[in-house]
């Protein structure tokens, strides 16, 4: 659909008002301790950021420009800038699109899509519960919260397209969106409540060790049990209130669900196919951390079978641009994050933001760490890269205020998992919903920090007491 003319104006305003605000900060004194091209690297990133919020560009075109600022300013050279399109994760995120397309093309996405249905498919909501809570089922065998998102992501397409809920056609609100959001929000609750369901975790409890904090699977789980059950309750009603589906009950569905499951009959050769290249492509994901195997690889794999028994084509990947404009945006913010911590800001800022706290009560010192630690994520596009890159500066202060160690580490790795939703870019877990066309980059913006606002609300009264009640 078109533009009317004074959308376009509009849009042209709010251009101009970034493009001042960019050279603004561009041309601000740099502040004390900081490196000048640390401060230039973050004013790019703040502009990129805040253009996609107030709808002044799409995300892919303010990265593009972010990105080529960059480099003709001399701030990063060209191998610097292009570095992020070699991650391999990023390739993982454009291959687990990909598999979506052929779960949904072989008809398998179709047949669990109204098996689902059939079995809790009344409601909207009911979906929305039974999603989030088959991730927190699987999320301990998954030390790789991307890697689930790839297992929910195809499921979900699949259940949005069955309900006549499609990007193409504009009914992406009708359903799709409400579902992806929702699974979104449930890879925060998963990533928290496991030791084992995100990288990052295991490597935060080895590093609280050195500080004579022991953290094992067990007390983590009870750590977090309390709190993350809450949210389990109250996150799916509260996304159905603040960015609610257009169809909220459905109580025809499960018989209709039946009616096509008996017409569609039993499991054609290409379902096969489908179903037991997805259980390898889960179970060597599942088993990657204990045998080495990288995921990118097993994800390629699956893609190779897929192409060889064309089930999904040639011609199928050249109607992914999705995935492709996906992939560009996510390098792009990938690259501009890390290279702010290289130049140094990420430490300064925790550094900044422990020196202000220095000298009030510990309880005042903790919220105020929790809540800067929370709020930094909007500058990492990886959630184990803020761990590395935070954790142990905070959880220094913490201790050195008198908070108690086991809490300060608890709470600042649960904070790494249960921020994640802040942006579109605050975990590659994200990416695959967000590049799924269901989702506008400034709705997640503002239902994800929204959601993220509740989740550290929550952690910080309930899941506090929660933590010094069973320490």
């Amino acid at each position: 659909m078109a533009k009317h003319p004074q959308q376009k104006i509009d849009q042209h305003y709010l251009q101009l008002i970034i493009f001042s605000l960019g050279v603004l900060l561009w041309f601000t004194p740099v502040p004390e301790g900081l490196r000048p091209e640390a401060w230039q690297l973050l004013s790019i990133f703040i502009v990129t950021i805040l253009s996609v919020i107030i709808k002044a560009l799409s995300l892919f075109t303010s990265s593009i420009l972010a990105l080529s600022v960059a480099v003709l300013t001399g701030l990063l050279t060209p191998e610097q800038a292009y570095s992020g399109f070699s991650e391999d994760f990023i390739l993982l995120i454009l291959v687990a699109l990909l598999i979506a397309r052929g779960v949904i093309k072989s008809g398998l996405g179709k047949r669990i899509a109204f098996i689902i249905i059939k079995k809790i498919g009344k409601s909207s909501l009911g979906l929305s519960y039974s999603i989030i809570l088959a991730d927190i089922f699987i999320a301990p065998a998954f030390p790789s919260n991307t890697a689930r998102s790839g297992v929910l992501y195809p499921i979900i397409n699949a259940l949005a397209h069955d309900n006549d809920s499609r990007v193409a056609d504009g009914t992406r609100k009708k359903l799709g969106s409400f579902l992806m959001m929702s699974s979104m929000a449930g890879l925060t609750l998963s990533s928290t409540l496991w030791l084992t369901a995100m990288v990052a975790n295991p490597a935060g409890a080895a590093m609280a060790k050195k500080f004579g904090i022991e953290i094992t699977f067990a007390s983590w789980a009870l750590a977090a049990s309390l709190p993350v059950i809450i949210l389990f309750l109250l996150i799916p009603w509260l996304i159905c209130k603040v960015y609610p589906p257009e169809v909220k009950q459905t109580p025809e569905a499960p018989i209709i669900a039946q009616d096509v499951l008996l017409h569609m009959g039993k499991f054609h050769k290409n379902e096969w196919i489908m179903s037991i290249t997805f259980i390898l492509i889960v179970f060597l994901w599942s088993m990657s951390e204990y045998w080495g195997i990288n995921k990118t690889a097993v994800a390629l794999l699956g893609v190779g079978i897929l192409m060889m028994t064309n089930i999904f084509t040639l011609d199928d990947m050249k109607q992914e641009g999705g995935a492709l404009e996906t992939l560009i945006w996510f390098a792009i913010l990938f690259t501009l994050s890390a290279y702010l911590n290289k130049f140094g800001f990420m430490e300064w800022a925790g550094t900044h933001i422990s020196d202000n706290l220095i000298g009030f009560s510990w309880p005042i010192v903790y919220v105020g760490l929790i809540i800067g630690y929370v709020l930094m994520h909007y500058f990492f596009v990886s959630q184990t890269a803020h761990m590395l890159a935070l954790f142990g500066i905070f959880l220094e202060t913490g201790i050195n205020a008198g908070v108690p160690g086991e809490l300060m580490a608890l709470m600042l790795l649960f904070a790494t998992n249960f921020s994640a939703i802040i942006a579109p870019q605050g975990s590659s877990a994200n990416v695959i919903f967000a590049g799924s066309g269901y989702m506008e980059a400034d709705e997640i913006y503002k239902i994800g920090g929204i959601i993220t606002a509740v989740n550290t609300f929550i952690f910080l009264t309930l899941g506090t007491s929660w933590i010094l009640l069973i320490m």
